[in-house]
């Protein structure tokens, strides 16, 4: 397939904001809000909300634009201290901060089954940790590189 090119003029890409489907609109702005440290940035009373947190916007649709359980990665400073903060405030933590390659990462999940998976710089000189996939079985990874799966499912 051919590479598309583009005149540095031509189109400019500004970012991506995930839209995820709630069930309920007013529940879900409270568990943003009150619980993960979000703001509304409009909607809430048409079925159609903008929630935000420094530079990190999500859309929340109730009933609508997709199915429950989407996952978004978010770049954050320091996942330790993210944990801490979202531990006080009862966040359902999906998993603790482990590292990884990419990232010191943890998953959240809100009310309806999304998952916000929140990583920031992995440390260094630490082992790489298990993983939690979707369907909540762990894997560890293997000397080859690859990942095995070593549990079955998460609590």
């Amino acid at each position: 397939m051919p590479a598309i090119e583009h005149a540095a003029t031509a189109i400019h890409f500004e970012g991506v904001t995930p839209i995820f489907t709630v069930k309920n609109i007013p529940a879900s702005i409270d568990y943003y809000v009150g619980v993960l440290g979000f703001k509304v940035d409009w909607g809430g009373a048409t079925g159609f909300a903008s929630v935000s947190r420094d530079g990190c916007h999500i859309m929340l649709c109730e009933g609508d634009q997709g199915h429950p359980g989407a996952w978004v990665w978010i770049g954050v400073g320091d996942a330790a201290k993210v944990f801490e903060e979202y531990k006080a405030s009862g966040a359902k933590i999906r998993h603790p901060p482990t590292n990884y390659e990419w990232a010191y990462e943890m998953q959240v999940e809100d009310p309806d089954g999304n998952v916000l998976r929140l990583g920031s710089d992995p440390k260094e000189g630490e082992p790489t940790g298990q993983w939690l996939d979707m369907h909540g079985m762990h894997w560890e990874r293997l000397p080859n590189g690859g990942w095995k799966r070593t549990a079955a499912r998460a609590r």
